[in-house]
């Protein structure tokens, strides 16, 4: 697993740097995470507070957009993930920006019984850059993978997150 993250950020920075203007920087910030499973006949949701820290790369496609793919590694009471969102960035007005894109889930604690350990997710959001380096970040993580496996029909488990942070491009 831990391969092929670093050869999919390798490939991604390889890419877009050659032909882009790339800038690199850290992130760090709060998860409110949800879970919800639903079974036949009703429902069950938790939620948690936890934090993040990451990096990321900011490709410079045109003025209006940009490609920021982060590698977060995120903290929820006693479990870690690895998040790789791969964002479209659209510039809407001068410092404000629109965040969209997939993200990939690794679970990094150890394997539970019957739980996956990969996800995947869409991030949509909105970034403001206070200045050239510093940034402010909104995410909703919606979660679209069912992390039971072979789950029976009507039987579901999904993780979901709200991020919000502050970025820094060096």
């Amino acid at each position: 697993m831990k391969k092929i993250v670093l050869v999919m950020v390798s490939l991604l920075v390889y890419g877009f740097t050659n032909a882009q203007e790339a800038k690199f920087g850290v992130m760090a910030g709060l998860d409110f995470a949800s879970a919800k499973g639903v079974y036949p006949g009703g429902s069950v949701s938790e939620s948690e507070t936890g934090f993040y820290i990451g990096a990321l790369v900011d490709f410079t496609v045109s003025n209006q957009f940009h490609i920021q793919p982060e590698l977060e590694l995120v903290f929820i009471k006693d479990s870690k993930q690895l998040q790789l969102p791969i964002l479209a960035k659209v510039v809407v007005v001068d410092k404000l920006s629109l965040l969209l894109g997939p993200d990939l889930l690794f679970d990094l604690d150890k394997k539970t019984p019957g739980v996956k350990t990969f996800g995947l997710g869409l991030d949509f959001g909105g970034a403001y850059d206070i200045n050239k380096n510093l940034s402010i970040e909104a995410k909703y993580n919606l979660g679209l993978t069912n992390l039971i496996e072979n789950a029976p029909s009507g039987y579901s488990a999904k993780i979901s997150g709200f991020f919000a942070g502050v970025g820094y491009k060096f």
